[in-house]
């Protein structure tokens, strides 16, 4: 039996009705959006786009294949994939990264991307329609987290594949430590310069503070349906690669 959705949820440090929660964060991202990629560059020096390859490797999407892409909104992830052939559906619940996504596909040549405002805890399309679920550092900003993982179940076909990109807990001695300081001391300064927003940036570190480690996440994908599940950590689990199938 589903557990009940909980009454209180975090937004960075805080805990706040959980009625709140998809509106605030829906803030957050309107508030970045224009500025999205170039604070992802500045934050990790670049780094994430290396994660993000790797992640799509994993994947290993093929030609015809259907695919939604989750919290997918300025298209890193879709473009990514669109190279093998894929059919992708990029989906995310605000539509201010949208626009920047369509925008960058435009200016790129990349069409053939289906763009679609959806929330991840209530996805309108059928059952058992995509071969794979893809969702990149967007999960954590879920609401009700083991909804939205029944629902990448749900809409995923038998045979079908979860994979999950998202920050996470590094075990590395000394690093840990190093990047703590820097996220808590000098990201939100970045959010400032570059994108004139340094308390969106400061909810972003805490998010990551606060979502389950690795093993906790893990066991959360297997509850919602999924076999075979697997977590292959980068730097330690600063960020981690997550998948799961379904039969």
């Amino acid at each position: 039996m589903n557990a009940p959705a909980p009454d209180t949820v975090s937004f960075g440090y805080e805990d706040i009705p959980a009625s709140e929660k998809t509106a605030r964060v829906g803030g957050v991202f309107s508030s970045v959006a224009a500025r999205y990629d170039i604070m992802n560059d500045a934050m990790s020096g670049g780094m994430h786009r290396v994660w993000k390859d790797r992640f799509v490797r994993r994947l290993k999407p093929r030609e015809g294949e259907q695919i939604l892409d989750m919290a997918g909104g300025t298209g890193d992830i879709a473009f990514r994939i669109a190279e093998s052939g894929a059919s992708v559906t990029v989906a995310d619940i605000n539509p201010q990264m949208l626009e920047v996504g369509m925008e960058r596909a435009a200016k790129r040549g990349i069409d053939g991307l289906v763009w679609t405002e959806a929330n991840a805890e209530t996805l309108a399309f059928p059952d058992r329609f995509f071969d794979a679920y893809t969702i990149a550092f967007g999960i954590r900003n879920v609401t009700d987290i083991p909804k939205a993982l029944r629902e990448a179940h749900r809409v995923l076909r038998r045979g079908g594949r979860f994979f999950c990109l998202e920050f996470s807990t590094t075990v590395w001695p000394g690093f840990a430590d190093a990047y703590d300081a820097y996220s808590h001391k000098v990201v939100p300064q970045l959010g400032k310069l570059l994108a004139q927003d340094a308390d969106s940036y400061r909810y972003l570190i805490e998010s990551i503070r606060r979502f389950p480690d690795m093993p906790t996440f893990e066991g959360m994908i297997r509850d919602a349906g999924f076999i075979q599940t697997g977590v292959e950590p980068m730097l330690g689990g600063l960020v981690a690669i997550h998948h799961g199938w379904k039969i």
